[in-house]
C-alpha cells in the first residue's frame, strides 16, 4: 500500500502523539514510581492528547486517501466516535476527574525531593492525594504515598508535613497519626489508604 505524500507529515504526527499517549497510560495506569512528566500529561492532558489524535487521523485520512466512498465512511466513523466522546467527557470529569495541585514543599535539606498534595474526587468524593516526587525535571519520578477519602469526618487529612528529609507525618481529622519513611530513591516504605 503506497502511501501519499500529502499524508506523512499527519501519519508522522500520529504515530508520535500515539507512542505519547501509550507512554502516558503506562505511568497512570497504577505504576508507582512512573516518571512525573508523562504521569502529568497523562493526567492533566488526556483529552488535548485524545483530540490531537483524532485530528491527525482525520488529516491523514482527508489527505491520502482518494476513494471518495472509503474516505466518507471513514469520516463517519470517527465523526461519530468525536461525538460520542464529546458527550462523555462531561461525565467522565464528573465521575473521576484529575486532580489539582494543593500545595507542594521540598524536604529539609534535600532539593531533590518534594512532598505534594493533591486534591481530586471519585464519584463527586474529595480525595486528597499525598505524593512525593524524587529527582531534577525532566527525570524526576513520583511516588503515591497516600490516599485519603472524605471531605470531613474521621478520615480528612487535616496535616501533611515532613519530620525529617526521609519521613512523611500526616494527621487525620481525628487524631490518627501515621509516619511513612522514605528510601533514597523516595519509595515510600508503605502506602496509607484512608477512606
Amino acid at each position: 500500500m503506497r502511501i501519499d505524500p500529502r499524508a506523512r507529515g499527519p501519519l508522522a504526527g500520529l504515530l508520535l502523539l500515539l507512542c505519547a499517549a501509550c507512554v502516558a497510560v503506562i505511568s497512570t495506569s497504577g505504576i508507582d514510581g512512573g516518571p512525573a512528566l508523562t504521569v502529568q500529561a497523562g493526567q492533566d492532558h488526556a483529552f488535548l492528547l485524545f483530540w490531537l489524535i483524532l485530528g491527525s487521523l482525520i488529516g491523514a485520512v482527508l489527505l491520502g486517501l482518494r476513494r471518495g466512498q472509503l474516505r466518507a465512511g471513514l469520516l463517519l466513523v470517527l465523526g461519530l466516535a468525536s461525538a460520542l466522546l464529546l458527550c462523555a467527557s462531561p461525565l467522565v470529569l464528573l465521575l473521576g476527574g484529575g486532580t489539582e495541585e494543593e500545595r507542594r514543599s521540598p524536604a529539609p535539606g534535600r532539593d531533590d525531593r518534594v512532598l505534594v498534595v493533591e486534591d481530586g474526587s471519585i464519584m463527586m468524593d474529595p480525595i486528597r492525594y499525598v505524593r512525593v516526587h524524587q529527582g531534577t525535571w525532566p527525570l524526576e519520578r513520583r511516588w503515591a504515598v497516600a490516599e485519603f477519602n472524605g471531605g470531613t469526618g474521621e478520615h480528612e487529612l487535616r496535616d501533611v508535613r515532613w519530620s525529617g528529609p526521609d519521613v512523611i507525618r500526616m494527621t487525620t481529622a481525628d487524631g490518627e497519626v501515621h509516619e511513612v519513611a522514605l528510601s533514597p530513591d523516595g519509595r515510600p516504605e508503605r502506602r496509607i489508604n484512608r477512606g
